[in-house]
């Protein structure tokens, strides 16, 4: 049985937020250098993946997982 994973939407407009920009939006950590920090040490994956481009364009369907938190990314409303 998987847990209900928590949504972040986009905002309308966006097709993506940059990686560093979840963290920081889901209140996994609190500072954009912080989120930037443990992307670059490989800590945060996407998608099941290890990502360490800060910058990534996370899009609608992606998941971001970072210390036991995750969090699925929709489209716009």
């Amino acid at each position: 049985m998987t847990k209900d994973i928590p949504t972040l939407a986009l905002h309308s407009g966006e097709e993506y937020i940059e990686l560093y920009k979840v963290l920081k939006v889901q209140g996994m950590l609190s500072a954009g250098g912080e989120a930037k920090h443990v992307i670059a040490e490989g800590m945060v994956s996407v998608n099941g993946e290890v990502e360490t481009r800060k910058r990534k364009k996370i899009i609608a369907g992606d998941t971001v997982s970072f210390n036991g938190e995750s969090v699925q990314i929709i489209a716009a409303e």
